[in-house]
């Protein structure tokens, strides 16, 4: 990813908008259905925020937390079981230290390792800027995606020798070969 630094944070200023824009189709790859954000103040306004990166700055759909600053999001691709708070104790597989962002375009480079083959994403909004609650509009998801595949059941006979006895053949000469 080019562009200058911000903090953890990466922006690309000389990338033409449609073109960054398809960089973030993977909310199309969400299970909407099953996608799932803990202390919402308003039932199913956490899938407001997964939305088309042109829509990013639509201040009409967001999401707030209810009770303090504390948003658990569970992203399903597939059905993987999702976070609850009691799991936010055990240690993340990456950790941001966010900067303000009203455009929505400060990108945060993730662990590649860490994230290949991702089948299910939690997000855990520990804190905010101060305020007792969050307020999200805009969750931008960057990144490649293929069709998961289901390996069946194979089955499969190997022979750690050959049984003579199990593979007839006419006619046999056996050698001896030694090597020094």
């Amino acid at each position: 990813m080019s562009g200058h630094g911000h903090g953890q944070c990466q922006c690309e200023g000389h990338q033409d908008p449609a073109d960054r824009g398809m960089e973030y189709g993977l909310f199309k790859k969400i299970d909407q259905e099953r996608l799932e954000c803990l202390n919402e103040a308003r039932e199913g306004s956490g899938k407001l925020v997964f939305k088309p990166w042109e829509e990013r700055q639509d201040r009409t759909k967001f999401v707030e937390s209810d009770d303090d600053e504390e948003l658990l999001f569970n992203i399903p691709y597939k059905n993987i079981p999702h976070m609850s708070f009691d799991d936010t104790g055990r240690e993340p597989d990456q950790v941001f230290q966010l900067n303000r962002d009203v455009t929505g375009e400060l990108e945060y480079t993730t662990k590649i390792a860490r994230f290949s083959s991702v089948h299910h994403l939690s997000i855990h909004i520990a804190k905010n800027f101060g305020a007792e609650i969050s307020k999200i509009y805009y969750v931008g998801l960057r990144g490649e995606w293929s069709e998961g595949r289901r390996h069946e059941v194979t089955l499969c006979t190997y022979e750690a020798s050959a049984n003579p006895t199990d593979h007839k053949i006419d006619l046999i000469t056996p050698q001896t070969h030694f090597i020094a």
